[in-house]
């Protein structure tokens, strides 16, 4: 069975599949109307007035407890720790420029 069949006809299926499977996010901080759910539209609001010191402080928090505690969390968790540390990324990366 091709996995387009398996996730069902929503995009929205392929989506969740690829961001748990990657522990990513499609979702960008520059453009959160686009491929952002509500969760993450909130994280991005409240961190991207932050000045890149602060950023720089829970990307390498995240980064510890990645490393440090990775195996050990649930799934969830786990997705939801690496799609911040990308927000973190990209909004660091918008903070220098």
């Amino acid at each position: 069975m091709a996995m387009c069949d398996e996730l069902g006809p929503k995009e929205e299926y392929m989506q969740q599949f690829v961001e748990e499977a990657g522990g990513t996010s499609l979702c960008n901080v520059k453009n959160t109307e686009v491929g952002c759910n509500d969760k993450q539209k909130t994280f991005i609001e409240k961190w991207a007035a932050k000045p890149a010191d602060e950023l720089k402080k829970q990307l390498d928090r995240l980064n510890g407890m990645l490393d440090k505690d990775g195996e050990s969390m649930k799934p969830e968790a786990l997705s939801w720790a690496k799609q911040r540390l990308g927000f973190f990324k990209q909004l660091q990366k918008h903070a220098e420029l």
